[in-house]
């Protein structure tokens, strides 16, 4: 198991946390939790302290789920949407 001395490190020479993980063998996730003890889902955002070392300044889903894709617009969806509103007293008066 790497230290976080090592991820830590690693990251002061300007790697990412894919190329880190790549080298000392274990998830990006992982690799990110080691070095900052806060978990890259987003599970545990009480933990964000600013300064904290290798803590990222955007998005770390993607550290734990490389696969993750904006959706699709739909126009089906939009319209759904839009009627939900519509039939929503409350919505309408928002809108107004």
């Amino acid at each position: 198991m790497p230290s976080k001395e090592q991820v830590l490190r690693l990251l002061s020479q300007g790697l990412d946390y894919a190329e880190i993980a790549r080298l000392l063998g274990v998830p990006p996730g992982r690799a990110y939790l080691i070095a900052t003890g806060v978990p890259a889902d987003g599970s545990d955002a009480v933990a964000r302290r600013r300064g904290r070392p290798g803590l990222l300044a955007g998005r770390t889903q993607q550290l734990v789920n490389p696969r993750e894709v904006g959706p699709v617009e739909r126009g089906d969806v939009h319209a759904w949407m839009r009627e939900r509103a519509w039939r929503d007293r409350r919505m309408r008066q928002a809108g107004a």
